[in-house]
């Protein structure tokens, strides 16, 4: 087993690199909206041995967009189910051509040329 680099970790978005307070700082907002998002499932922190929250590149990312939208003026809990749908949504397109980049890829099926009649039972 080899043992993994800590330098690759600067690039992978998923690692909790930040405490609350440098998240915070970043974001230009408090450690009570990053608790407030919490609270409402919008991400959730890893916690640290000691029990401190530490967040990745891509919550930060998400953390800032739900800030876009409590900052013009949506409530808190509209603005993370917003933020979940939109990931969930760029998921679901992100998938979908991977799937029709593999189909397109594929070799087509023997059976895709013959002309069928659907079953009605018979």
């Amino acid at each position: 087993m080899t043992e993994e680099n800590p330098i690759d970790r600067l690039d992978d978005d998923d690692y909790p690199a930040y405490t609350m307070g440098r998240a915070a700082e970043m974001l230009g907002t408090t450690a009570g909206f990053l608790r407030a998002i919490g609270e409402a499932r919008l991400i959730t922190p890893l916690r640290s041995e000691g029990g401190h929250r530490r967040y990745s590149r891509y919550q930060l990312r998400i953390a800032a967009r739900a800030r876009e939208l409590v900052d013009g003026g949506m409530a808190i809990d509209a603005a993370c189910r917003i933020v979940i749908l939109e990931d969930q949504l760029e998921e679901a397109q992100r998938l979908n051509a991977e799937y029709r980049k593999a189909a397109a890829q594929s070799p087509a099926d023997p059976d895709s040329g013959r002309d069928h009649e659907p079953d009605r039972g018979r």
